[in-house]
Protein backbone atom coordinates (compact mmCIF):
# COMPACT_ATOMS: atom_id res chain seq x y z
CA UNK A 1 0.00 0.00 0.00
CA UNK A 2 1.06 3.77 -0.53
CA UNK A 3 2.03 5.62 2.08
CA UNK A 4 2.93 9.19 3.29
CA UNK A 5 6.36 9.70 5.12
CA UNK A 6 5.96 11.70 8.44
CA UNK A 7 8.70 13.18 10.04
CA UNK A 8 8.97 9.94 12.57
CA UNK A 9 7.42 7.43 9.93
CA UNK A 10 5.36 6.67 7.26
CA UNK A 11 1.38 6.91 7.35
CA UNK A 12 -0.16 4.09 5.47
CA UNK A 13 -3.49 5.36 2.96
CA UNK A 14 -5.24 3.86 0.35
CA UNK A 15 -6.78 5.98 -1.94
CA UNK A 16 -9.79 4.93 -4.21
CA UNK A 17 -12.80 6.21 -6.46
CA UNK A 18 -12.79 8.62 -9.51
CA UNK A 19 -9.90 11.02 -8.98
CA UNK A 20 -11.99 14.16 -9.95
CA UNK A 21 -14.69 13.50 -7.35
CA UNK A 22 -14.58 15.45 -4.24
CA UNK A 23 -12.62 13.97 -1.59
CA UNK A 24 -14.09 11.59 1.58
CA UNK A 25 -11.32 10.69 4.43
CA UNK A 26 -12.26 8.12 6.33
CA UNK A 27 -11.15 7.57 10.28
CA UNK A 28 -10.61 3.94 11.98
CA UNK A 29 -11.62 3.55 15.54
CA UNK A 30 -9.45 2.30 18.36
CA UNK A 31 -7.86 -0.99 17.50
CA UNK A 32 -8.93 -1.30 13.95
CA UNK A 33 -7.30 -0.46 10.73
CA UNK A 34 -8.73 1.54 7.47
CA UNK A 35 -10.19 -1.69 6.30
CA UNK A 36 -13.33 -0.96 9.13
CA UNK A 37 -14.57 0.60 6.44
CA UNK A 38 -14.21 -2.03 3.54
CA UNK A 39 -18.20 -2.26 3.43
CA UNK A 40 -18.48 1.06 2.66
CA UNK A 41 -16.04 1.11 0.12
CA UNK A 42 -18.31 0.63 -2.89
CA UNK A 43 -21.07 2.58 -2.28
CA UNK A 44 -18.50 5.89 -1.25
CA UNK A 45 -16.67 5.36 -4.70
CA UNK A 46 -19.34 5.64 -6.52
CA UNK A 47 -19.14 9.65 -5.87
CA UNK A 48 -15.82 9.99 -3.97
CA UNK A 49 -12.82 9.75 -4.15
CA UNK A 50 -11.99 8.08 -0.97
CA UNK A 51 -9.27 8.35 1.48
CA UNK A 52 -8.70 6.03 4.06
CA UNK A 53 -5.52 5.24 6.44
CA UNK A 54 -4.14 4.01 9.22
CA UNK A 55 -4.55 6.31 12.36
CA UNK A 56 -0.79 6.19 13.72
CA UNK A 57 -0.02 3.39 15.87
CA UNK A 58 -2.38 0.83 13.87
CA UNK A 59 -2.30 -1.15 10.89
CA UNK A 60 0.60 -0.64 9.17
CA UNK A 61 1.75 2.90 9.78
CA UNK A 62 4.45 4.25 12.17
CA UNK A 63 4.22 3.25 15.70
CA UNK A 64 6.01 5.74 17.77
CA UNK A 65 6.61 6.44 21.08
CA UNK A 66 3.77 7.10 22.98
CA UNK A 67 1.59 9.03 24.41
CA UNK A 68 -0.24 10.43 21.55
CA UNK A 69 -2.73 13.04 21.42
CA UNK A 70 -5.68 13.52 19.33
CA UNK A 71 -3.97 16.67 17.99
CA UNK A 72 -1.49 14.46 16.88
CA UNK A 73 -3.52 12.50 15.34
CA UNK A 74 -5.47 15.18 13.64
CA UNK A 75 -2.15 16.63 12.30
CA UNK A 76 -1.32 13.39 10.83
CA UNK A 77 -4.70 14.06 8.78
CA UNK A 78 -3.49 17.09 8.00
CA UNK A 79 0.10 16.19 6.93
CA UNK A 80 -1.73 13.42 4.70
CA UNK A 81 -4.01 16.18 2.77
CA UNK A 82 -0.97 18.19 2.32
CA UNK A 83 1.27 15.17 1.16
CA UNK A 84 -1.59 14.71 -1.73
CA UNK A 85 -2.35 17.93 -2.30
CA UNK A 86 -6.20 17.99 -1.58
CA UNK A 87 -6.92 21.44 0.25
CA UNK A 88 -10.43 20.50 1.32
CA UNK A 89 -12.46 17.15 2.08
CA UNK A 90 -15.31 15.69 4.00
CA UNK A 91 -13.98 13.77 7.05
CA UNK A 92 -15.99 10.64 8.29
CA UNK A 93 -14.54 9.48 11.72
CA UNK A 94 -15.73 6.35 13.82
CA UNK A 95 -14.57 6.50 17.89
CA UNK A 96 -11.62 8.02 18.24
CA UNK A 97 -12.00 9.02 14.36
CA UNK A 98 -14.28 11.17 15.81
CA UNK A 99 -12.39 12.56 18.41
CA UNK A 100 -10.28 13.65 15.22
CA UNK A 101 -12.96 14.64 13.55
CA UNK A 102 -14.04 17.62 15.99
CA UNK A 103 -10.67 18.26 16.29
CA UNK A 104 -10.19 18.94 12.54
CA UNK A 105 -13.69 20.53 12.87
CA UNK A 106 -12.18 23.17 15.68
CA UNK A 107 -9.03 23.81 14.93
CA UNK A 108 -8.73 22.93 10.87
CA UNK A 109 -12.27 24.18 10.04
CA UNK A 110 -10.80 26.05 6.51
CA UNK A 111 -9.86 22.17 5.35
CA UNK A 112 -13.03 20.65 6.56
CA UNK A 113 -16.33 20.53 3.74
CA UNK A 114 -19.23 18.44 6.02
CA UNK A 115 -17.91 16.32 8.79
CA UNK A 116 -19.42 13.38 10.41
CA UNK A 117 -19.00 12.10 13.45
CA UNK A 118 -20.03 8.32 14.00
CA UNK A 119 -20.14 6.36 18.03
CA UNK A 120 -17.87 9.05 19.29
CA UNK A 121 -18.37 11.81 22.24
CA UNK A 122 -16.99 15.21 23.00
CA UNK A 123 -15.27 12.81 25.83
CA UNK A 124 -14.97 9.54 25.90
CA UNK A 125 -14.71 7.67 29.49
CA UNK A 126 -12.29 8.60 32.37
CA UNK A 127 -8.69 8.00 33.28
CA UNK A 128 -10.40 5.22 35.29
CA UNK A 129 -11.17 3.25 32.59
CA UNK A 130 -7.91 4.33 30.64
CA UNK A 131 -5.28 4.05 32.70
CA UNK A 132 -5.98 -0.14 33.95
CA UNK A 133 -6.09 -0.82 30.32
CA UNK A 134 -3.03 0.93 29.20
CA UNK A 135 -1.25 -0.75 32.01
CA UNK A 136 -2.34 -3.94 30.89
CA UNK A 137 -1.57 -3.83 27.45
CA UNK A 138 1.74 -2.90 28.37
CA UNK A 139 2.18 -5.22 30.80
CA UNK A 140 1.09 -8.07 28.34
CA UNK A 141 1.62 -7.17 25.14
CA UNK A 142 -0.18 -9.57 22.37
CA UNK A 143 -1.57 -11.93 24.16
CA UNK A 144 -3.10 -8.85 26.00
CA UNK A 145 -4.46 -7.93 22.71
CA UNK A 146 -6.00 -10.87 22.24
CA UNK A 147 -8.26 -10.97 25.25
CA UNK A 148 -9.29 -7.52 24.21
CA UNK A 149 -10.19 -8.82 20.89
CA UNK A 150 -12.85 -11.45 22.83
CA UNK A 151 -13.88 -8.68 25.21
CA UNK A 152 -14.38 -6.15 22.28
CA UNK A 153 -16.87 -8.54 20.41
CA UNK A 154 -19.63 -7.73 23.36
CA UNK A 155 -18.57 -4.04 23.15
CA UNK A 156 -18.85 -3.30 19.09
CA UNK A 157 -21.72 -5.75 17.91
CA UNK A 158 -24.69 -6.86 20.27
CA UNK A 159 -25.42 -10.13 20.55
CA UNK A 160 -27.86 -11.11 18.07
CA UNK A 161 -25.44 -9.48 15.40
CA UNK A 162 -22.77 -11.32 16.35
CA UNK A 163 -24.59 -14.60 16.79
CA UNK A 164 -25.71 -14.33 13.34
CA UNK A 165 -23.16 -12.46 11.61
CA UNK A 166 -19.52 -14.41 12.31
CA UNK A 167 -17.97 -13.89 8.66
CA UNK A 168 -18.57 -9.83 9.25
CA UNK A 169 -17.49 -9.60 12.51
CA UNK A 170 -14.01 -12.04 12.91
CA UNK A 171 -12.46 -9.92 10.52
CA UNK A 172 -12.94 -6.82 12.42
CA UNK A 173 -12.14 -8.02 15.94
CA UNK A 174 -9.31 -9.79 14.56
CA UNK A 175 -7.55 -6.36 13.52
CA UNK A 176 -7.67 -5.67 17.16
CA UNK A 177 -5.55 -8.27 18.14
CA UNK A 178 -2.79 -7.65 15.42
CA UNK A 179 -3.03 -4.05 16.47
CA UNK A 180 0.92 -3.17 18.21
CA UNK A 181 0.11 -3.49 21.98
CA UNK A 182 2.35 0.00 22.49
CA UNK A 183 0.55 1.48 19.36
CA UNK A 184 -3.16 0.61 21.14
CA UNK A 185 -1.80 2.15 24.69
CA UNK A 186 -0.40 5.36 23.02
CA UNK A 187 -4.03 6.03 21.17
CA UNK A 188 -5.99 4.83 24.70
CA UNK A 189 -3.60 7.87 26.36
CA UNK A 190 -5.10 10.06 23.40
CA UNK A 191 -8.47 9.23 23.79
CA UNK A 192 -8.52 9.64 27.78
CA UNK A 193 -6.97 12.99 26.98
CA UNK A 194 -9.35 14.24 24.37
CA UNK A 195 -12.15 17.06 26.11
CA UNK A 196 -14.31 18.41 23.70
CA UNK A 197 -16.95 19.53 25.34
CA UNK A 198 -16.32 23.42 25.72
CA UNK A 199 -14.88 23.38 22.20
CA UNK A 200 -18.03 22.23 19.64
CA UNK A 201 -19.59 25.37 19.40
CA UNK A 202 -16.31 26.59 17.13
CA UNK A 203 -17.77 23.72 14.65
CA UNK A 204 -19.40 25.18 11.42
CA UNK A 205 -18.90 22.53 9.19
CA UNK A 206 -22.31 20.76 7.93
CA UNK A 207 -21.80 18.02 10.85
CA UNK A 208 -24.01 14.39 10.87
CA UNK A 209 -23.44 12.58 14.30
CA UNK A 210 -24.69 9.03 13.89
CA UNK A 211 -25.39 6.45 17.00
CA UNK A 212 -26.06 3.13 17.70
CA UNK A 213 -28.94 1.88 19.82
CA UNK A 214 -27.23 -0.66 21.65
CA UNK A 215 -23.98 1.55 22.12
CA UNK A 216 -22.70 1.38 26.03
CA UNK A 217 -19.45 3.19 25.12
CA UNK A 218 -20.68 6.40 23.20
CA UNK A 219 -24.02 6.69 23.81
CA UNK A 220 -27.21 7.98 22.23
CA UNK A 221 -27.44 10.59 24.91
CA UNK A 222 -23.47 11.61 24.13
CA UNK A 223 -24.76 11.98 20.44
CA UNK A 224 -27.48 14.27 21.70
CA UNK A 225 -25.13 16.40 23.55
CA UNK A 226 -22.70 17.40 20.77
CA UNK A 227 -25.36 17.77 18.90
CA UNK A 228 -27.21 20.52 21.21
CA UNK A 229 -23.65 22.80 20.68
CA UNK A 230 -23.05 22.21 16.96
CA UNK A 231 -24.95 24.18 15.24
CA UNK A 232 -27.55 22.81 12.88
CA UNK A 233 -26.22 19.37 13.47
CA UNK A 234 -28.12 16.13 12.40
CA UNK A 235 -28.21 12.97 14.41
CA UNK A 236 -29.57 9.17 13.35
CA UNK A 237 -29.65 6.49 15.33
CA UNK A 238 -28.93 2.97 14.19
CA UNK A 239 -29.81 -0.28 16.07
CA UNK A 240 -26.08 -1.24 16.49
CA UNK A 241 -23.53 -1.60 19.12
CA UNK A 242 -20.17 0.62 18.59
CA UNK A 243 -19.39 0.02 15.13
CA UNK A 244 -22.27 1.07 13.68
CA UNK A 245 -20.56 1.51 9.73
CA UNK A 246 -20.42 -2.58 10.95
CA UNK A 247 -23.49 -3.95 12.16
CA UNK A 248 -26.06 -1.46 9.65
CA UNK A 249 -24.17 -1.80 7.14
CA UNK A 250 -25.67 -0.29 3.77
CA UNK A 251 -28.47 1.45 5.77
CA UNK A 252 -25.38 3.48 7.54
CA UNK A 253 -23.49 3.77 3.92
CA UNK A 254 -26.85 5.06 2.42
CA UNK A 255 -27.59 7.97 5.16
CA UNK A 256 -24.08 9.36 5.20
CA UNK A 257 -23.91 9.58 1.39
CA UNK A 258 -27.19 11.28 1.42
CA UNK A 259 -25.96 13.48 4.07
CA UNK A 260 -22.47 14.69 2.38
CA UNK A 261 -24.08 15.04 -1.03
CA UNK A 262 -27.29 17.00 0.38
Amino acid sequence: MPAVRLADGDLNYLLEGPATAPVLVLSNSLGTDLHMWDAQIPAFTQHFQVLRYDTRGHGASLVSEGPYSIEQNGRDVLALLDALDIAKAHFCGLSMGGLIGQWLGINAPERIERLVLCNTAAKIGTPEVWNPRIETVLAGGAQAMRDLRNASISRWFTADFAGANPGKVEPIVGMLAQTSPEGYAANCAAVRDADFREQLGAIRAPTLIVCGSGDLVTTTENGRFMQERIAGAELVEFYAAHLSNVQAGDEFSQRVLDFLRA
